[in-house]
C-alpha cells in the first residue's frame, strides 16, 4: 500500500541535511519535473516584488523569497519532519521508533508542490510554492505535473493506494485508473464532512497504520484493519470514495 499526503504550508526551518538531491527523490522519473520547477522557484525569488506577487505573501511572509532562493543549497530535513500543522502535529512523526519511521518511508508519498510525490523520509529543504500559484515559464503548477505524476504512479504500480490528499493536490497528479485506490473523506457519524477535525484524523490515521504496520495490499485488508483497531472507516456514496467517521 501506498498512502498519499497533502503537504503543508506551514514548514519547520533549519535543517542538517546535505542540500536536496532531486534524483535521489522517489519516483525519479519526476526529475525533470522536479528540475524545472526548482529552476522557476529560483529564478523567480531574484525577483522580489514579482515573487510576493506570485506567491500571494504577506508582509511577515517575504522571507520565504529567501527560502526559494536558497532552495538548492539549503539544509534538508526528513518531509515528514520538515512539514508541521495540523495534519502532521496528529502525526507526530518524531515520536515514533524507527521501525515505525522506515514503515513511513516505504509506505507513505508526501505531496508537494516543486518535487512532486516524494517518500516521507526524504530530505528536502522548506520553501514557499502552494498547488494552484502559476510560476512564470511553466505556467499553473498542475499543467506539467499531472500527466507525468499519474504515469510514475503507474510505473511505481503499488498495489493499492490510500489517497489523503485535499483536491488541489490530487488535480497535481490523479492516481491513475490502473492503480486501485481509495480518496478518503473526513465525516461525522452523521455524515457531516468535517475541515479542521478533517486533518487531525487523516494525521492520527497515518499514525496509527505506522505503529502497526499492518500488511495492507487491499481495500478490504485496510477495513480489516480499521475494524480490528476500532477505526470506523465505511464506503462513501461515491464509487471509490472511502470515509473515515470522527467525531468532531
Amino acid at each position: 500500500m501506498k498512502i498519499l499526503l497533502p503537504p503543508s504550508e506551514t514548514k519547520r526551518p533549519g535543517g542538517t541535511g546535505a542540500p536536496v538531491s532531486l534524483g535521489a527523490l522517489a519516483l525519479p522519473a519526476l526529475a525533470p519535473e522536479r528540475d524545472a520547477a526548482a529552476a522557476a522557484l529560483v529564478a523567480l525569488a531574484a525577483d522580489p516584488a514579482a515573487a510576493a506577487r506570485v506567491h500571494k505573501l504577506s508582509e511577515r511572509q517575504l522571507g520565504d523569497i529567501d527560502h526559494n532562493a536558497a532552495l538548492r543549497s539549503a539544509p534538508t530535513m526528513a518531509a515528514v519532519d520538515r512539514y508541521t500543522g495540523v495534519l502532521y502535529d496528529a502525526l507526530d512523526a518524531a515520536s515514533l521508533d524507527a521501525g515505525a519511521r522506515r514503515w513511513l518511508n516505504a509506505h507513505v508519498w508526501i505531496h508537494s508542490a516543486p518535487f512532486g510525490p516524494i517518500a516521507a523520509l526524504d530530505a528536502i529543504p522548506t520553501y514557499r510554492l502552494a498547488a494552484g500559484t502559476a510560476l512564470p515559464g511553466i505556467a499553473p503548477v498542475r499543467r506539467p505535473w499531472a500527466r507525468a505524476t499519474s504515469e510514475a504512479m503507474a510505473q511505481e504500480a503499488p498495489p493499492f493506494v490510500l489517497d489523503l490528499r485535499s483536491e488541489a493536490y490530487v488535480a497535481l497528479g490523479p492516481v491513475p485508473a490502473s492503480v486501485p485506490s481509495a480518496y478518503v473523506r473526513v465525516v461525522t457519524t452523521e455524515g457531516r464532512a468535517l475541515n479542521h477535525f478533517n486533518k487531525k484524523a487523516k494525521g492520527e490515521l497515518v499514525r496509527a497504520l505506522a505503529e502497526d504496520r499492518p500488511r495492507v495490499r487491499s481495500l478490504a485488508a485496510l477495513r480489516a484493519w480499521s475494524d480490528a483497531r476500532s477505526i470506523t472507516m465505511r464506503r462513501g456514496e461515491q464509487a471509490g470514495v472511502l470515509e473515515l467517521v470522527t467525531e468532531a
